[in-house]
């Protein structure tokens, strides 16, 4: 597959600037959980190393992206860069040493070394990113996820996805197969306590969220598979936001 191919090549490069610091590399979102789609998707990976990398690694590691970018989907790469010891016992919210996604593509182009230095901090993300590694996520190099990264409370993981549907009253005007399946997937964890991707959210929201609404999950998640246009009304997916918002903050 040409996502994990890209991804190897990436893995090798990071190796190489890395080295002995290097812990392991990890996929995960949707190429994990089998939903990936090229039009669609980023390509989601965090690295784990002894300590934190050099000014120079860091431009390093991500000038492999910027260099792979044309080789990339159109989302390009999410990637974080974290500590052992931030990882296990978990930490939150999670301190990280780099992080990297398309957002920044343009800031590291212009200015490498001054985004480098400054891209670092905590990000609550992470307890979800590491709880899909726990649940779905695959180790290209490095000792098993369950060896390097600590249980992730459920709290902390259920802060780390409510914070992602917040805004979703207002958000789903501007992206609404995204905020209906991420939805979903809240609920999923909150009513079962499954730790599902968003094509699996959509699937679980159709089963058991009001009838409704079943159409317009299955537009969503028709759009998300498989490209089919999105057909939403307005007015019910700004109600079935604020139906979902209110039970998910209770």
């Amino acid at each position: 597959m040409q996502a994990f191919h890209l991804l190897e090549t990436i893995k090798d490069a990071y190796s190489d600037i890395l080295g002995d610091t290097l812990i392991g590399f990890y996929v995960h979102g949707s190429l994990a959980f089998g939903c990936f789609s090229w039009a669609r998707s980023d390509l989601d990976f965090l690295v784990v190393v002894t300590t934190a990398p050099t000014q120079e690694q860091k431009c390093a590691l991500i000038r492999v992206l910027l260099d792979a970018d044309k080789k990339a989907p159109q989302k390009g790469f999410e990637m974080s860069v974290v500590t052992a010891d931030a990882v296990n016992p978990f930490v939150y919210p999670t301190p990280y040493v780099l992080h990297y996604s398309g957002t920044y593509r343009d800031a590291c182009r212009r200015d490498l070394h001054t985004y480098c230095r400054d891209m670092h901090g905590t990000d609550p993300d992470l307890a979800a990113h590491i709880t899909v590694c726990h649940a779905a996520g695959i180790t290209l190099c490095g000792k098993p996820i369950g060896k390097v990264f600590g249980a992730v409370p459920a709290s902390a993981y259920l802060d780390s996805i409510r914070s992602d549907i917040e805004n979703a009253s207002q958000d789903i005007r501007e992206n609404p197969v995204y905020v209906i399946l991420n939805l979903c997937r809240v609920l999923g964890y909150l009513r079962e306590g499954l730790v599902l991707s968003k094509a699996d959210g959509g699937k679980w929201g159709i089963v058991h969220l009001p009838k409704v609404y079943t159409p317009l999950i299955s537009s969503a998640l028709a759009y998300y598979t498989d490209g089919v246009p999105f057909d939403c009304d307005t007015e019910i997916g700004q109600r079935f936001a604020e139906e979902m918002v209110n039970e998910i903050f209770q």
